[in-house]
């Protein structure tokens, strides 16, 4: 016998399916759907943390239930080619094609903070060091916030370039900024995990906090000083992109023949 919360669940699901709620709607509240389901309030919060852990619907204390646009998941190959372009400066590889255009959602942030763990450890300094943080949310033109991105700036490289912590950085960016300013070439290594969401992360990508992430991390190298001078965390919700890798055959890998 299923149990009655994941019967609830597979009604709600199915009229999501079915276009009763489309992304961005409200669904009805607590006090209706205990109401039309005859249950208790315990039972729809069951049903809807199921949804919840799902990425089918948010429920937020202030915005109500709400349907999550769920898109195709972004097919992306993470190649090691760091290009320029003209106008942008350096470009990444990314979740964006060539030409592809993107927005950002809201105004992008820039802030002194006490600095996370883990971007401690990347950038080489005590976790709780002020350390200045440029934040954004971008996504495919026209889509949800696909990606939250955070860039945390050594407070030597913001010494040394103090225009990184201005809201307009000129051309090419910060990087540019911090290249000029003797901190060039500066190299890469990336690093990618999966792992839950913070709080705020959750709030700004607009998921459920049970849902994972994907975190790409990526660490700018000064040249001139041997040590990281930017670290750039991007977190893209887990049902949103897969990453694709095209494999080769080392020459101890030739097929037999018979």
């Amino acid at each position: 016998m299923v149990a009655r919360y994941r019967a609830i669940a597979d009604d709600l699901r199915a009229r999501i399916d079915d276009g009763e709620w489309r992304p961005g709607d409200t669904l009805p509240g607590y006090e209706e759907l205990t109401a039309t389901y005859g249950v208790g309030r315990g039972v729809i919060a069951a049903a809807l943390a199921l949804l919840e852990a799902e990425g089918m619907i948010v429920v937020a204390r202030r915005r109500g239930i709400t349907v999550r646009d769920r898109r195709a998941r972004r097919r992306i190959r993470r190649g090691t080619l760091v290009t320029r372009h003209p106008d942008r400066g350096y470009v990444m590889p990314a979740a964006a094609g060539p030409d592809e255009p993107w927005q950002v959602h809201g105004r992008p942030r820039r802030a002194v903070l006490p600095i996370p763990e883990r971007p401690a450890g990347l950038l080489g300094v005590e976790p709780g060091t002020p350390v200045l943080r440029r934040r954004r949310v971008t996504s495919p033109e026209g889509e949800p916030p696909f990606q939250l991105v955070d860039t945390w700036i050594h407070p030597r490289g913001v010494e040394d370039a103090p225009q990184v912590a201005e809201a307009s950085t000129g051309p090419g960016g910060y990087l540019d900024r911090l290249e000029e300013a003797g901190h060039g070439p500066i190299s890469w290594v990336e690093y990618t995990r999966a792992r839950m969401p913070a709080a705020d992360e959750a709030r700004a990508l607009g998921i459920p906090p049970a849902l994972p992430v994907l975190e790409i991390a990526r660490v700018g190298t000064s040249a001139k000083t041997g040590r990281p001078v930017e670290v750039t965390i991007c977190v893209i919700p887990a049902d949103r992109v897969e990453l694709v890798n095209e494999l080769r055959r080392a020459r101890s890998a030739r097929a037999e023949r018979t």
